[in-house]
């Protein structure tokens, strides 16, 4: 199975420091031989960034920076592990090294053609495992 790991801070001033960069390319290296991280990057700050929203038909695009939120997305993960709580455990892990925060985990659909599938598969192996 595989999870999004979304991990969510308060934009930072500055960027890492080297010895922060050196621990977290350290649990990169470590989780990409181990096979349980699949991928990952971090942001850019939202001044680079923009918002695009749909609502009613119509579309708004916001240029970055965010100053309303008080946290933004810092990057993202993807997990290949055999449980929710292993994916629990590495993100702990990932926020020991990154600092203050949040991440959000969200398994993804796999080795489905169709959605409605996707959904029913998923649905069946949550039941399942109840």
């Amino acid at each position: 199975m595989q999870f999004l790991s979304i991990y969510r801070t308060a934009e930072r001033a500055t960027p890492l420091t080297e010895g922060e960069m050196a621990t977290m390319a350290k649990l990169i290296e470590e989780g990409m031989k181990a096979g349980w991280l699949v991928a990952t990057e971090g942001c850019l700050p939202t001044a680079m960034g923009a918002r695009v929203r749909r609502s009613n038909d119509q579309v708004k695009v916001t240029d970055g920076p965010f100053a309303e939120t008080k946290e933004v997305v810092g990057g993202f993960a993807i997990l290949k592990v055999n449980s929710k709580q292993e994916a629990i455990e590495l993100t702990k892990r990932f926020l020991e090294i990154a600092g203050d925060g949040e991440c959000e985990l969200r398994e993804l659909y796999e080795n489905c053609a169709r959605p409605e599938e996707a959904t029913r598969h998923e649905h069946d192996r949550v039941v399942a495992a109840s």
